[in-house]
């Protein structure tokens, strides 16, 4: 069989996208999760790390002090431990030169809305009030610019209308644990490619 493909995540919360993967993982996706890296120490996915035996790079404010050095310590640590492709799973912070110049194009993030519509931190509730009748998922590299990497993969999520914030919330996250999964198999497939005008083309 194949060497899985090595992945390193980046979390700040709750870790459910960490978790969806360290499943998708147990059931046969070929990746291996071989460092997480939480920006944050009271973050509830260190402990999703740990009870799956997963290597953990805790770091807190004080580190972050100097961003550049704080991304200096999370690629040399993801190096250092095989990683090919770093995965942001809810990680609060923006990568800065340092991690993308180590991973070009290898950075995967995750967001809750279909790009390029609704960038930022707020983009459900950003979604809900513009009473948009669609929204969805976006898989996306990440570059200089926040939320504007080349897009992997997207999938819509119907607003009812019966839908909170809450209800629609769930939804979305929901089609997240799916659809990481799903790109981190394309991935180890060799399936994604990055064109030099900046498109993502999925073979067959």
């Amino acid at each position: 069989m194949a060497d899985k493909l090595k992945v390193g995540v980046l979390l700040s919360g709750s870790g459910t996208n960490l978790q969806a993967i360290i499943d998708a993982a147990d059931e046969g996706l070929p990746i291996e999760i071989a460092h997480v890296v939480s920006s944050r120490p009271d973050a509830y996915g260190i402990e999703r790390a740990k009870a799956a035996g997963i290597p953990v790079l805790v770091l807190n404010r004080e580190v972050y002090a100097d961003v550049r050095a704080a991304d200096t310590m999370i690629a040399d640590t993801l190096k250092a431990s095989g990683v090919e492709y770093v995965v942001m799973a809810g990680y609060m912070r923006m990568v800065t030169g340092v991690l993308l110049d180590a991973y070009p194009n290898r950075i995967l993030n995750l967001h809750p809305a279909l790009l390029p519509s609704f960038k930022g931190a707020h983009a459900i509730q950003d979604a809900f009030d513009a009473g948009v009748k669609v929204t969805g998922v976006t898989v996306h590299f990440a570059n200089a610019e926040y939320d504007k990497g080349p897009i992997v993969a997207q999938r819509a999520v119907i607003v009812r209308e019966d839908d909170t914030v809450d209800t629609l919330e769930e939804r979305i996250h929901a089609v997240e644990h799916e659809l990481y999964p799903q790109v981190l198999g394309w991935l180890a497939d060799g399936r994604v490619s990055v064109s030099e005008d900046g498109k993502v083309h999925i073979s067959e």
